[in-house]
């Protein structure tokens, strides 16, 4: 962060200094909420969690460095006592973006946000230094935390935006207002929250309503292939630029193709002139991606062939998200159990389908959360394109939707060993285990909170032991 005065902060953010000695002391390093990232010269905000409360931990990080802690209490040392934490925060952020004059790049959607954040880093940390969102940290607490992480040097800040109702975006965007605002796509995602996709659209569109005009430098970057994202140029005031693989997009694709190892190759065209792109990245959704982080980097001043360039050397940068490793006896696990939803679970199996072209597929999958009333239908469909795309075996694990998973594939024709249903993480690990055989390619997806990640890890681990050849 910039340094800043305790004395400063309290008045930025409406607090009352507690046992501080020396009020112009600087906090000069990260603002953290946990107690393990304390360096000298932090600021600890101290949260109140469902089973950890950041107060207790008061002492133990002034101990370790940290100048001062936000807290909703006095702690018997050196605070910062304000009404709510959270709302500290985020007024601590407001201001300080605002002092530092960086270029604001948000992003969101229903699928693709983390993957495209990263590829937006890495294609516009070539041009000057950049900040962003680590992994998927895209709410009321994340994002502010990313955007005091960046300093005088930082010229660009890209943030993840999250979203679980109507209002959560708009909110976010008030905290760093965004000059460049990017909406990926409307999808099913959190829609049993939301009520449905219109709902979904009307809370992603509050990010280019926060865009200041075109005059201003305002530009709302839209996906030409989405309707309901396209339909979000009558939201705004700012220059719309389209991206997507449309005729009509100002940023788009042509010639996609994957490579014999399932990655997007394709003719890059922008504005300026264009350029050939064959990414690292796996799959066909990742073109997308692309296209959107290279619609924002044109409109920050790269050229078509600076672009293509970044793009075809940028890798993952946050785990579990299409993680691929090859274990030495030939299997290749895929690791995109970070989340789910119906979209990226299509997108996944599509990539399966082609890394596996020639060889023996499994799709490990289970649960995709917050469907509400259309979640056992979209189960239903994703059993059936498991079978539709030729997957060799599935696994679905867990509970009743795991079920849903396995009663669609059966319905659309895997009557034999093609699909079974396991009871958890460690009956699916246990069944790899015992069946995998050199050349086998395995994906592994689930909502998050289904924890199928354990399982890719047991089985990259399992490739460093004994893994017998079948």
């Amino acid at each position: 962060m910039i340094a800043l005065s305790l004395a400063e902060i309290a008045a930025v953010v409406g607090g009352q200094t507690h046992d501080i000695p020396d009020p112009s002391v600087q906090v000069k390093g990260p603002v953290v909420r946990d107690s393990r990232e304390v360096v000298p010269g932090s600021l600890f905000a101290a949260f109140v969690g469902e089973r950890v409360d950041g107060h207790d931990y008061a002492r133990q990080v002034v101990e370790a460095g940290a100048v001062a802690v936000l807290a909703a209490r006095p702690v018997g040392v050196p605070a910062i006592v304000v009404d709510d934490v959270q709302t500290a925060l985020g007024a601590l952020a407001r201001h300080v973006v605002g002092r530092l004059g960086t270029t604001l790049v948000a992003l969101t959607g229903s699928a693709g946000k983390t993957s495209t954040k990263d590829l937006i880093a890495q294609v516009l940390g070539r041009k000057a230094p950049t900040v962003f969102t680590p992994g998927s940290l895209n709410n009321e607490i994340g994002l502010p935390l990313t955007a005091l992480s960046a300093t005088e040097e930082t010229r660009f800040l890209v943030l993840e935006m999250g979203a679980r109702g109507i209002g959560h975006i708009r909110y976010l965007a008030g905290l760093t207002p965004p000059r460049i605002g990017l909406v990926l796509n409307v999808g099913s995602a959190h829609i049993g929250e939301f009520g449905g996709r219109e709902q979904i659209a009307q809370a992603k569109g509050e990010l280019v309503e926060a865009l200041p005009p075109a005059s201003e430098g305002g530009a709302a970057i839209l996906n030409a292939d989405d309707p309901l994202v396209k339909a979000m140029a009558s939201r705004t005031q700012a220059k719309v630029v389209l991206f997507g693989e449309s005729a009509e997009a100002d940023v788009r694709a042509e010639n996609v193709r994957l490579t014999d190892s399932g990655q997007p190759s394709f003719r890059l065209h922008t504005p300026s002139g264009a350029s050939d792109v064959t990414m690292r990245l796996y799959g066909e959704h990742h073109v997308s991606n692309a296209l959107a982080a290279a619609a924002v980097a044109h409109e920050l001043g790269m050229s078509a062939e600076e672009i293509a360039l970044a793009l075809s050397e940028a890798g993952s940068l946050s785990r579990w998200r299409m993680e691929v490793t090859e274990r030495p006896d030939g299997v290749t696990i895929v690791n995109d159990a970070y989340n789910a939803n119906p979209e990226s679970m299509r997108a996944a199996l599509r990539a399966l389908a082609a890394m596996g072209k020639g060889r023996r597929t499994w799709a490990v999958l289970g649960k995709m959360a917050e469907l509400g009333d259309e979640a056992l239908a979209e189960h239903d469909a994703v059993g059936r394109l498991a079978v539709r795309l030729n997957v060799s075996k599935l696994v679905a694990v867990g509970g009743i939707e795991a079920s849903w998973l396995q009663l669609g594939a059966y319905n659309e024709g895997s009557w034999g060993e093609e699909s079974v249903h396991v009871s958890d993480a460690q009956a699916a690990v246990d069944l790899l285990r015992s069946e995998l055989r050199p050349g086998d390619v395995v994906l592994v997806k689930a909502s998050r909170s289904v924890g199928l990640e354990s399982v890719a890890q047991a089985l990259v681990e399992a490739g460093e032991g004994e893994v017998a050849a079948r």
